[in-house]
């Protein structure tokens, strides 16, 4: 998703107030890539630096490219926020189900369209509101960060239904407070130095064990990129 984080363009305001009225996400989200609010306006979809630029995505793809092969059987995979795909594309020779998920029904169409792959499926979800397909493992690359911590909670109490979860989050450098409150849309936590940690309060996602498979500092006051996968139990 994108590193880029203002929320003017999607915060209406509340009639006589300067009270800031959320959108529904799935208007949110769709506006994001109508009006190219994450760049790539020389494209149709563009999910932001973080799924683009080489010095973040390389390392990932590697990292989860080599934590796909730790299987002595490709496992089955539920791509949550799947948006334009230039990630979950490399990943899907790895696995033996792939399924891209994200709440934009223009974004799916023309994923459906673009990427015909054996074992590769899309469907148009609310993941904090629909049911979730079965799978081995989620992955959440960069999309808690731009929920709002009510829909952080209804995703989270899903993920006990899977064996791993990995989980990418943009958070600041060094201690930071986890979990302060956003507007769902554009925008995620960075800017109020703070980021999600589903493991603390209010989401205490209890898990079996946590490995670290990718980190990226981005420099000072840039924050760091970080990717666990968590064993649930």
């Amino acid at each position: 998703m994108s590193l880029k984080h203002n929320f003017a363009v999607m915060d209406s305001k509340t009639e006589g107030t300067n009270k800031k009225k959320p959108w529904p996400t799935k208007a949110a989200m769709t506006q994001v890539y109508e009006l190219n609010l994450w760049g790539g306006s020389d494209t149709d979809f563009y999910s932001g630096e973080g799924s683009h630029l080489p010095s973040i995505v390389n390392p990932y793809i590697e990292a989860l490219t080599l934590w796909l092969k730790r299987f002595e059987n490709a496992i089955s995979l539920c791509d949550l926020g799947c948006g334009d795909f230039n990630i979950g594309r490399q990943l899907v020779p790895y696995t033996n189900q792939y399924i891209g998920i994200d709440i934009v029904s223009e974004l799916i169409k023309r994923n459906k369209e673009k990427f015909k792959i054996v074992g590769l499926e899309f469907q148009c979800k609310d993941i904090s509101k629909s049911n979730l397909p079965d799978a081995d493992c989620v992955v959440l690359r960069q999309v808690l960060q731009h929920l709002s911590n009510t829909e952080v909670q209804e995703v989270s109490e899903k993920l006990r239904n899977y064996k791993y979860v990995i989980l990418t989050e943009h958070v600041p450098n060094g201690e930071f407070i986890p979990n302060l409150d956003i507007i769902s849309g554009q925008g995620i936590r960075l800017k109020k130095k703070s980021g999600i940690d589903l493991l603390a309060a209010p989401f205490n996602l209890v898990i079996k064990s946590k490995e670290r498979l990718h980190r990226v500092d981005l420099g000072p006051n840039k924050g760091v990129i970080e990717t666990h996968c968590y064993t649930m139990f």
